[in-house]
């Protein structure tokens, strides 16, 4: 079975650096790219074309939900899963308007994101609640 592929959108370099630490001990999931930027997101997903993009909501350029919303129009195979410190169900309702096939808040438990990021390849959506310390699987 081929492995997922992962485009990283964060513009922290130590968050990226630590996500993909994190995702390299998972045999099935690769990051093939990092965007520090949400314009630099679109442009990667266009010519990596990832399964999944792990997005930031606050980037310079392009914010994350004005991000997903361009990839899901030019590469609508490619899952989006947003990964934020805003757990506002606004940000939440407009990532999800925009095609987001998860949200995550950064303070979820690790072992959520390999799940959450299997998930949204394999069509079921993640939400992490307003208690970031649980997620579930919808």
């Amino acid at each position: 079975m081929l492995p997922i592929t992962i485009l990283l959108a964060e513009d922290h370099r130590i968050i990226r650096e630590g996500l993909r630490d994190l995702l390299q001990t998972e045999s099935d999931l690769h990051v093939i790219g990092e965007a520090e930027n949400g314009r630099q997101a679109v442009s990667l997903t266009s010519q990596l074309c990832p399964d999944v993009v792990i997005m930031d909501v606050s980037m310079p350029l392009i914010n994350g939900i004005e991000a997903t919303r361009q990839i899901m129009q030019s590469a609508a195979k490619t899952k989006v899963l947003v990964f934020s410190s805003h757990a506002d169900d606004v940000y939440i309702e407009q990532a999800m308007a925009f095609g987001a096939s998860g949200y995550l808040v950064k303070q979820t438990d690790t072992s959520f994101l390999p799940a959450a990021i299997r998930g949204a390849h394999h069509g079921t959506a993640f939400f992490c609640p307003s208690k970031p310390t649980h997620a579930s699987l919808s």
